[in-house]
């Protein structure tokens, strides 16, 4: 049995790795001899796919943002046809990723109907409807699996054939350490001030983000020098811009490699880019303010076709409401950050707040098992 995923970005990346293992394994149980290959990144290679094209470091956030990943995705795009054309797998798997996906299903659905199309961790339409992806993935895709119950109900709402599965990183954060053996796999004592930054997993967020971030370190330091700081690298490939910005802005930072639920896991606080990262800081219970800011002209040309985000980061998103604190476009300021953070750092009486919205998020992913539940629905649907 052959099946090809298709995925993007470093959190695609995690997602197809956990699900390839879960692959791997249940197509053991059934006898199956099973070839994995896609498009993904190290992590995806690691598990056992054959990677056709690393695309953990192409992924974007607005139109001007994606102008320098148009003419490789196009390439990738022509690689991957010629490659399924030749080898056609039993199912075709999309993780996230949406414009290239939903792009490559309707070149499969038209010119190898045969092959089934499984959407797993879709474009997120149930919370920006104006997204408008519905119509298409109801015309190439044969299943989704939800990973939301809100998404559940609105891919059903819109008549396309979804099951809810749960969140995988339920999956990931089983084992997760607590805040002791974080600090003590990181050499920190249990009585440090730890505030970890986490600003990017794009290349626009080294612009966009770490600067900002930066500079917010330098006055929470000011009013609180006891602070220690860590930041988990996403990407190797980053690790040269971060280590520059952190020298720029002469902060005493610990960068970590390849540790980021130990840099999570021991902090006081997170601060954070929007993203699947807030989701794993609010599983391990970690107060956190979430920032997120676009090219202004994206940013314009959004307002003026009337693209709003009332709410941005995962935890809010599930919830509905305000859980942790968000800072958008103009907001994303030193100042604005440092006044959140500060706010987290000292005022003990929040935390129960954060904690009874943490909770409620987690009542609403589901239950652990969610990457063999996948498994499983993709083997249903290949059988």
């Amino acid at each position: 049995m052959k099946i090809f995923i298709s995925t993007g970005e470093v959190s695609g990346d995690l997602q197809g790795s956990m699900l390839i293992k879960s692959l791997y394994q249940a197509a053991a149980k059934r006898q199956i001899d099973l070839e994995i290959a896609g498009l993904g990144g190290d992590r995806m290679k690691e598990a056992g796919a054959k990677i056709l094209a690393d695309t953990a470091a192409i992924g974007s956030m607005g139109f001007i943002e994606a102008i320098p990943f148009v003419l490789p995705t196009i390439k990738i795009q022509k690689l991957t046809k010629k490659y399924i054309q030749q080898n056609s797998p039993d199912a075709l798997v999309l993780i996230d990723y949406p414009a290239s996906n939903l792009a490559l299903a309707s070149y499969v659905k038209q010119h190898l109907p045969q092959i089934p199309v499984v959407y797993y961790i879709a474009p997120q339409d149930w919370a920006v409807p104006m997204l408008n992806n519905a119509a298409k993935i109801a015309q190439v895709v044969d299943k989704l699996l939800a990973i939301f119950p809100a998404e559940y109900e609105y891919f059903k709402q819109k008549k396309i054939d979804a099951v809810l599965v749960g969140h995988p990183l339920l999956d990931r954060l089983e084992h997760a350490p607590d805040k002791k053996q974080a600090r003590l796999n990181l050499g920190l004592e249990l009585s440090d001030t730890i505030v970890t930054l986490l600003p990017a997993s794009r290349q626009q967020e080294i612009k966009y983000l770490l600067p900002v971030m930066c500079a917010a370190a330098q006055q929470i330091l000011q009013q609180m020098p006891e602070v220690k700081f860590l930041l988990p690298v996403s990407l190797a490939n980053y690790r040269s811009a971060i280590t520059s910005a952190v020298a720029e802005y002469n902060l005493p930072v610990q960068i970590l490699d390849g540790k980021t639920l130990d840099a999570i896991a021991s902090a006081d606080l997170a601060i954070a880019k929007s993203g699947t990262v807030n989701l794993e800081i609010a599983l391990l219970n970690i107060p956190q303010v979430v920032i997120y800011r676009i090219h202004p002209l994206t940013a314009w040309i959004g307002r003026r076709i009337g693209f709003k985000v009332p709410l941005m980061s995962p935890p809010n998103l599930v919830v509905n409401r305000m859980i942790v604190p968000e800072l958008q476009q103009e907001e994303v300021t030193a100042k604005n950050i440092t006044r959140e953070a500060i706010k987290l750092l000292t005022n003990s009486d929040t935390q129960p707040e954060i904690t009874a919205g943490y909770q409620e998020m987690r009542s609403l992913l589901g239950t652990v098992g969610v990457c063999d539940r996948v498994a499983a629905e993709i083997f249903k649907l290949v059988d």
